[in-house]
């Protein structure tokens, strides 16, 4: 069953002003760097609940989706 994660994540903005991800920190302190992000959209949650920015990013070669919802970060979890 998933479980909503609440991560920390290190994020620039660019020239534009757009938010771009590029690393999550994991509840138990482990450090991924996003190598893309490869889609952002509004979007639901549907295993988790929650709405907000769904960031489509590649990290170690596999599509996660990490989710900002009012300045809150949150993936879906095991």
């Amino acid at each position: 069953m998933a479980r909503k994660v609440h991560v920390r994540v290190l994020a620039e903005f660019d020239e534009q002003g757009h938010l771009q991800p590029k690393s999550i920190i994991w509840e138990d302190g482990r450090r991924y760097t996003i190598d893309r992000v490869l889609d952002v959209r509004p979007a639901a949650s549907l295993k988790v609940g929650g709405s907000g920015m769904r960031y489509t990013c590649r990290i170690r070669g596999q599509s996660v989706y990490l989710f900002e919802d009012d300045h809150c970060w949150f993936m879906e979890g095991r």
